[in-house]
């Protein structure tokens, strides 16, 4: 189940989003382009930055709320997400950043520095793992391309974000689109708002709420019309955007029993580590120098 609600952020990523359920009338500003070569970079870009945050770490702070109109979370996890060739590696840390346990958090680094050093092989156990990855990939990127022909966009303006100025766009679902998928079939239910950066053909900021309610995993489960996902993206580093904070409000049920997700989630502190050959020294420098620090004391 949360698998497929996993893959929202992707789908919607690529173009989708919003709540207003009327597409307004298109803004007659100057286009530099026309839409489908602006929605064509912002695809070609989505793609782009899945690889790049194969080589990426960064930390994840979730905030666990029971309603979406609670103003305090009832739980909240933070994790150092570690790229690791095929896999991404989760050290659990405290919200300050630092390791909740020492000696696990030890122990779960050399656990990531043996991976990495199998990641870096290139035996048939390793090419399966790669392969595997890269079918998921391919997956995504196939439905992120297919946004493009699902939705109509309309240009609406331009808002303010600090010092940057970005096109807004509203969404609805292209009636002449016939979905070739299962998981395609989930555009036609939603509808949306984004918003571009258009010098660089990046997404900075996307909207989608579900105007019908959506049935999954072979009609075993349901997302409730009026659950609503959002996505924020910066240029965390030079040249790459990528999300800063994403919300889910899913309401639904799986069989007959009802479930609630209402998570905030922000990323934070991006650096480059690299394929698994490069990210193995880092790894190996901060065991060294948790050593060192345990013999001083």
């Amino acid at each position: 189940m949360w698998r497929t609600l996993a893959i929202w952020p992707l789908l919607f990523a690529s173009t989708i989003c919003g709540q207003d359920p009327s597409p307004p009338a298109a803004d007659p500003a100057i286009h530099p382009e026309s839409k489908s070569d602006v929605f064509d970079r912002v695809i070609a870009n989505e793609k782009q930055m899945e690889l790049a945050l194969d080589e990426y770490e960064r930390t994840e702070k979730v905030e666990v709320r029971r309603t979406g109109s609670d103003a305090k979370p009832f739980e909240v996890r933070v994790w150092r997400l570690f790229p690791a060739g095929p896999a991404m590696n989760k050290l659990p840390i405290s919200v300050d950043g630092n390791p909740v346990n020492p000696e696990v958090y030890r122990e779960n680094l050399e656990k990531l520095e043996k991976y990495l050093v199998w990641a870096a092989q290139a035996g048939a156990a390793q090419q399966e793992a790669y392969a595997k990855a890269q079918r998921k990939r391919k997956e995504r990127g196939d439905l992120i391309a297919t946004t493009h022909d699902a939705f109509v966009f309309s240009r609406v303006g331009a808002e303010k974000r600090g010092e940057e100025t970005l096109a807004k766009y509203a969404m609805v679902p292209n009636p002449k689109f016939k979905a070739g998928t299962r998981n395609a079939v989930i555009f036609s239910k939603v509808r949306g708002t984004v918003w571009i950066d258009e010098q660089s053909g990046e997404l900075a900021r996307i909207e989608g709420s579900v105007v019908e309610d959506i049935s999954i995993s072979l009609f075993l489960a349901k997302v409730y019309k009026g659950s609503h996902f959002m996505q924020e993206r910066y240029e965390m580093t030079p040249g790459h955007w990528f999300p800063s904070y994403q919300q889910y409000d899913f309401d639904g049920r799986k069989f007959v029993v009802p479930f609630s997700i209402h998570e905030r989630t922000s990323y934070s502190d991006y650096k480059r580590v690299g394929p698994p050959k490069d990210a193995i020294g880092l790894v190996r420098d901060e065991l060294s120098k948790l050593a060192s620090e345990q013999t001083a004391k």
